[in-house]
This record gives C-alpha cells, structure tokens and sequence, in this order.
C-alpha cells in the first residue's frame, strides 16, 4: 500500500477477455467433470440461481460403492449404445447428484438454472423438472429425443454455448 492507503497492485484491463456468467458457469461445470469416474462420458453439472452456484455434481457411483474406473464398465461390455439402456449404468449422473446435493442440504433450486456439459438424458430431465429448474444451459448434445420432447412439454429452457463461439471469444 502507498502512503494514500491505495494498493500498489497494478491490474490488467482485461473487459475484452473476461468470460460471460454462461461462460464462466459452464467452466465451473467442466471442472465439476473432471471428478467423474466414468469410462465412457466425463459430465459436470452446477445449479445456480441469481449467479450464486448452489450445488456441484459429477457423474460416478454411488457413495461408497466401486468405480467404473476400477472395476469396469457393464454399458461397454454389453455393447449399449449411448443414449439407451440408462438403468443399466451404475453410474449416478451429474445432473442427478446436483439435485441430490442440493436435497441433501436443504438448498431450493426451484427457479435455479442448471449448466452440464451435456443436454441431460431422460431420468435427469424427469428430475430436473420436478425440481423446478426452469433453464439448462449445455454445450454439448445427447442421443435421448423424449428427454428433448420432455422438456420441452415443461417449458424448460434450452441454451446450448458453442465451443466455437467460446474459443474465439477468448482469442480476442
């Protein structure tokens, strides 16, 4: 500090760089997916409301039970294609353990927007809506049409971020 009380610190002006809260949110979510413990898709979700993260979630088993990572994977063994079979998964999806997070804790997610990585399947837009989260931001898509058709039917919105249109935002 100087002799005026002010800091010595100088800062770059970096307003040209700096990430818009769809951005900033869905980052958080890819490193939510860097926890996941799954063989086949790594997905990250956070549920935020008034740009206040509520809870994190990444896809792996559940408490206290054996990863994917170390004992294999039942969905690549039996050849399921993505998008299909969900029940057969030991995993618990990202979106899902956002939402139980949140329960967990007594946190209301109602009016919340989610960001995952990916559009969410069928048993995670069931949950999503029940929970009252009206906007799911994305970037990337899911083979599950009635998942789509769902949330739709619910008014949930749907925002998909370009990773195109991210990275040449951060080139600038």
């Amino acid at each position: 500090m100087n002799s005026k009380g002010k800091s010595k610190i100088k800062r770059k002006r970096a307003s040209n760089k700096r990430p818009s809260w769809d951005e900033y949110f869905m980052g958080l979510a890819k490193l939510a997916s860097t926890r996941s413990t799954c063989l086949r898709r790594q997905v990250g979700a956070i549920i935020v409301k008034d740009k206040k993260i509520l809870a994190t979630g990444y896809n792996g088993a559940p408490k206290g039970l054996p990863h994917c990572l170390d004992i294999g994977c039942l969905r690549e063994k039996l050849k399921i294609p993505s998008g299909e079979r969900h029940e057969l998964c030991r995993a618990v999806h990202a979106e899902q353990n956002a939402i139980a997070q949140a329960a967990m804790f007594g946190v209301n997610i109602n009016d919340g927007i989610m960001y995952s990585v990916t559009h969410p399947c069928s048993l995670c837009s069931k949950l999503i809506i029940n929970s009252g989260i009206k906007k799911i931001v994305i970037e990337d898509s899911y083979p599950d049409k009635f998942s789509k058709e769902m949330l739709k039917q619910a008014g949930v919105k749907i925002k998909v971020l370009r990773k195109r249109e991210v990275l040449r935002r951060n080139k600038l």
